[in-house]
């Protein structure tokens, strides 16, 4: 398999919502085609950013029909179908392989903890229900689960297995991942890191907050490839600026992702609870933080002419 459709910049997708909280096909192909537009190499669908766990079926189905009919044959789509049970993947896995999905992902189980020999049946059985590629995703801050080098090597016996998200902090992990299978893609997923990340193996990234500035981590990695190391840190020091300022405000960080986004003209709704939305005062600093985003991008884009 040509593995070059894989390396770049994914933006993890967001939950599209109407006005009353409903999934909203019209705004999520408004969503497909403004990260299409800006150059992005695919996008990431259905995991953390697009709010997975707080959707039911039907729902997380109507998200991955809206992407495919936007963007199926002109993005790579990677469908992240990670759910409670087993069967519940398994359905997702089979529908985004009808859609026409690139691959397919999924997080460790949830909740309970359970022994490597369950989590290592559970992506089996997700692999094995469909022929589409697979791509690991670890992420122990939120599952309570870190990948061990030995399950890793045991699920790279399937030849599905085309990579990994790594979402852990240590940027270590990001090589010996690479060490133990140097053709296979590795994405980076700390978005805070992402230069770092590239530096020490990654093939490129799948980020929550790649969407709301889309310009600056095509721009990094434009960086990174051409070994304009300097401009790199550089740009890296600007990105964690930002995201420091998304996550500062009281009320989730996608809720002021999405507060940014419809200063920018794409209004794709807000979050759904338990995620809190942007209130009150901190509604007020929603303008300086695109501010910062817009200003940052205008520096970055005079380097890059």
């Amino acid at each position: 398999m040509n593995l070059e459709k894989f390396k770049g910049i994914f933006p993890a997708f967001y939950a599209c919502y109407d006005d009353v909280g409903e999934i909203s096909e019209n705004r999520t192909k408004e969503l497909c085609n403004y990260l299409y537009n800006k150059g992005v190499k695919g996008l990431y669908v259905g995991g953390s950013s697009g709010e997975c766990i707080y959707q039911n079926l039907e729902e997380r189905k109507a998200t991955l029909k809206y992407v495919a009919e936007s963007l199926r044959g002109k993005s790579t789509l990677i469908a992240h179908v990670g759910a409670p049970s087993t069967r519940e993947s398994v359905i997702l896995a089979k529908y985004a392989s009808e859609l026409g999905y690139d691959a397919l992902s999924a997080i460790p189980p949830i909740y309970f903890k359970l022994p490597e020999s369950s989590i290592f049946n559970y992506w089996t059985e997700i692999m094995n229900s469909t022929d589409l590629p697979f791509i690991i995703y670890n992420i122990p801050q939120t599952t309570g689960y870190s990948l061990s080098i030995q399950l890793f090597k045991k699920l790279l016996e399937n030849t599905k297995v085309i990579g990994i998200k790594n979402s852990s902090m240590p940027v270590m992990d990001i090589e010996r991942f690479k060490a133990v299978e140097e053709n296979l893609i590795v994405f980076n997923g700390p978005d805070e890191q992402y230069v770092s990340g590239r530096l020490i193996g990654a093939d490129g990234g799948i980020g929550g907050t790649y969407a709301v500035m889309p310009e600056l981590f095509l721009m990094a990695e434009e960086f990174v490839s051409t070994g304009d190391f300097n401009n790199a840190r550089r740009i890296q020091r600007d990105i964690n600026d930002i995201i420091i300022a998304l996550c500062s405000l009281n009320g989730s960080m996608y809720s002021a992702i999405k507060e940014v986004l419809k200063l920018r003209g794409i209004n794709i709704g807000s979050v759904r609870g338990p995620l809190e939305a942007v209130s009150g005062e901190d509604l007020n600093k929603i303008n300086a933080i695109k501010e910062l985003i817009d200003q940052a991008i205008s520096s970055y884009l005079k380097v890059t002419k």
